[in-house]
């Protein structure tokens, strides 16, 4: 039998380790912020008001039918036929006479407050465009 060969034992080596050199943090104190002078604050820009078109608010353009250019304006002020009005909006500025003038289909004369009236119309409008009397 051949004889087994005992395995050497390793022997344990010690490595060295550096140790790190902390640096002293230096700590900062936090001061008490103190109220900024109104005069050193930023100012915001004032907001541009619209400009309101001359004459009385009478409604607001609810609908717009295209293939007949017809405009429903719900009505806060009485209209009547031959007045001239001012439909103003986003990209909207019309001033026209009232030539024709419906309720339910029916020509009428004369509307008055709280009516919800077809309005013939000479170029597109847009819901939400505001209506005036010139």
């Amino acid at each position: 039998m051949a004889l087994k060969k005992k395995k050497k034992a390793k022997k344990a080596v010690k490595k060295l380790v550096r140790k790190k050199i902390r640096k002293p943090v230096k700590k900062t104190v936090k001061r008490k912020s103190t109220p900024k002078k109104k005069s050193a604050l930023r100012k915001k820009p004032a907001l541009k008001k619209p400009v309101k078109p001359e004459g009385k608010l009478i409604g607001a353009v609810t609908h717009y039918f295209p293939h007949v250019q017809a405009a429903v304006i719900k009505l806060k002020a009485p209209l009547s036929m031959g007045e001239v009005i001012k439909v103003k909006g986003h990209t909207t500025d019309l001033s026209q006479a009232v030539i024709s003038m419906q309720i339910d289909r029916v020509d009428i004369s004369n509307a008055k407050k709280g009516d919800e009236i077809g309005l013939q119309v000479s170029s597109r409008v847009r819901q939400g465009d505001k209506v005036y009397k010139l």
